[in-house]
């Protein structure tokens, strides 16, 4: 009876096995960015996924494994939503606020599972493949869905930003192709450590078959595989490990080219971190604060000689119309220093998230809109559900809208690349305005909301967006992390968190075009047109070797 029990637990022990393997090596991918940043897991941790794939019995049980690893991906890089709760501020009550944001975190997640299900699909069908063309479609397939995911409203954790801030070395491959190019170098590292295992595997079985032919066959000379060589039987080792080596070399190269920094193309900006807590939005307190602290802070910076001064996502709380009474904008008139203000612009019935230009005159002279809305912050998906549970992040009852995806943002200094909070994290949305001429990047953010974690991977996506543009950075937060950021992703000031600061550094109006600004992820297209090349003349290879055998 024991052995029998002893058998069954052995036997869902096993059973069970391949869905912790998946669900671990998940995580693992999860702990590479903050608050961990162990970004050296990035190059192995999808190996389990590709062994557990490939290697599943006839493709079966392949796509729980795959949902978990996605799972424990997104589930752990993403954690940072919880921080939302409660919303209490926001008038919602405490076990509500909990559910929402257990949802908000779960969907998210679940999606990523969707997403690798997806990818583990896919890759059961190429089991008869070579290995190398499987590395191929593989990566090419993961890049695709990448994509497709990113083009949606719900976007963040690309493979890439596994890698930022901790290597910048890797994230210039983004100059080539953007975030897709070192998403590629990943899940091709990953792919060929994989079949390499796989291949040890296979050759251990060679071994055991050969021992038996020696002991029937002691005098034949017959190829021992022992004495094969490590690099015979870990070939894609050896090519993971080149390939790795090569990415870095194409990157270093890249990360080491000299920065102009002409004296005419210099601009002195100032950012100020305001501090005001989310929770006193919706009051005349935190309305004073704020003007109080923004008005002393642009004074303080022009004082200083700066050029301009950014301020944060929302830094005043008020309609378009009312900015012209603020003590802020008296400050600009005195002072005669360009500012950047955050407030909210006006649309017939609805307001918008906006960044304002204000010129020496206290003139507003351009006006750039949010185009990428945070769900749940600033709309409500399934609005007929949790519309009446939840208010928007903000002190206005008015409906938010998103700006035009195709705004340009001139400033008194030339075209400027704009960002707002959650556009972060599309490269498209800084590629197409750095294609149209912007010459700089001003990234106006908002994260109090959350935990520490969220605005440090918030950083880690404005380094990826300066390196593939090729442009210096500024960027102002309500209570961090402010930052300024050269075209190298090298970050020569970051603030403190839930401090308030003012700082200023001088950063280089640039012209540049990288490959990635100028034609955009050619890298994926490419891909997927080489892989499918490559199938159909090794298939065209296998049907013309067959030909007339019975």
């Amino acid at each position: 009876m024991q052995k029998k029990q002893s058998k069954k637990q052995g036997e869902r022990l096993t059973t069970l096995l391949p869905y912790l393997i998946a669900f671990a090596s998940g995580i693992l991918m999860g702990l590479t960015v903050a608050p961990v940043g162990a970004w050296f897991l990035a190059w192995i941790a999808i190996v389990p996924l590709w062994v557990l794939v490939v290697t599943s019995a006839k493709g079966k049980n392949q796509f729980p494994p795959a949902f978990l690893w996605g799972i424990g991906f997104h589930g752990v890089a993403l954690f940072w939503i919880t921080g939302i709760h409660p919303m209490t501020w926001l008038g919602v009550p405490w076990l509500p606020s909990l559910l929402i944001t257990l949802f908000c975190w779960g969907f998210i997640s679940l999606l990523g599972g969707v997403f690798v299900a997806i990818w583990a699909a896919v890759m059961v069908r190429l089991n008869g493949q070579k290995p190398l063309l499987r590395i191929l479609i593989g990566t090419a397939v993961w890049c695709g869905l990448e994509s497709l995911w990113s083009a949606g409203p719900l976007w963040w954790s690309s493979l890439a930003y596994t890698q930022s801030p901790h290597n910048l070395v890797i994230v210039h491959l983004g100059q080539l192709s953007g975030p897709n190019t070192v998403t590629a170098a990943i899940v091709a590292v990953n792919g060929l450590i994989a079949e390499g295992w796989m291949n040890r595997l296979s050759f251990g079985t060679l071994r055991e078959r050969e021992a038996s032919r020696r002991e029937d066959a002691k005098d034949a000379k017959i190829f021992s595989a022992s004495s094969a060589p490590w690099w015979f039987v870990n070939k894609y080792w050896v090519s993971a490990t080149g390939l790795l080596i090569t990415l870095h070399i194409i990157g270093f190269i890249l990360y080491s080219r000299p920065i102009a920094q002409p004296p005419e193309a210099a601009l002195k900006v100032g950012i100020v971190q305001g501090n005001i807590p989310n929770r006193l939005l919706r009051s005349s307190e935190g309305f004073r604060r704020a003007q109080e602290n923004y008005t002393n802070g642009y004074l303080t910076l022009a004082n200083q000689g700066v050029d301009a001064v950014l301020t944060p996502e929302g830094a005043l709380p008020i309609f378009q119309r009312d900015l012209l009474g603020t003590a802020l904008v008296a400050a600009v008139k005195e002072k005669g220093v360009v500012a950047w203000i955050g407030a909210f612009g006006e649309r017939g019935d609805s307001y918008t998230i906006s960044l304002f230009t204000f010129n020496s005159k206290g003139e507003i002279v351009s006006r750039y809109d949010k185009a990428k809305l945070v769900p749940l912050g600033e709309y409500i998906p399934f609005e007929g559900i949790l519309g009446g549970l939840v208010q928007r992040l903000s002190p206005l009852d008015a409906h938010q809208v998103a700006g035009s995806a195709n705004q340009l943002f001139d400033t008194p200094f030339g075209r400027a690349i704009a960002s707002i909070c959650y556009e972060s994290a599309f490269p498209e949305q800084f590629r197409r305005q750095a294609a149209a001429g912007g010459q700089f990047i001003l990234s106006s953010s908002n994260d109090a909301h959350y935990t520490a974690s969220m605005p440090f991977q918030h950083h880690a996506q404005d380094i990826m967006r300066a390196i593939e543009s090729d442009r210096w950075s500024a960027r102002a937060t309500n209570t961090g992390y402010s930052a300024f950021v050269d075209p190298h992703g090298r970050t020569l000031w970051m603030s403190g968190y839930n401090t308030y600061e003012t700082h200023a550094e001088t950063i280089y109006r640039r012209q540049t075009q990288t490959l990635y600004v100028r034609w955009g992820d050619w890298l994926t297209p490419l891909l997927f047109i080489s892989s499918g090349g490559a199938w159909l003349v090794i298939r065209g290879i296998n049907k013309f070797s067959n030909f007339g055998k019975p």
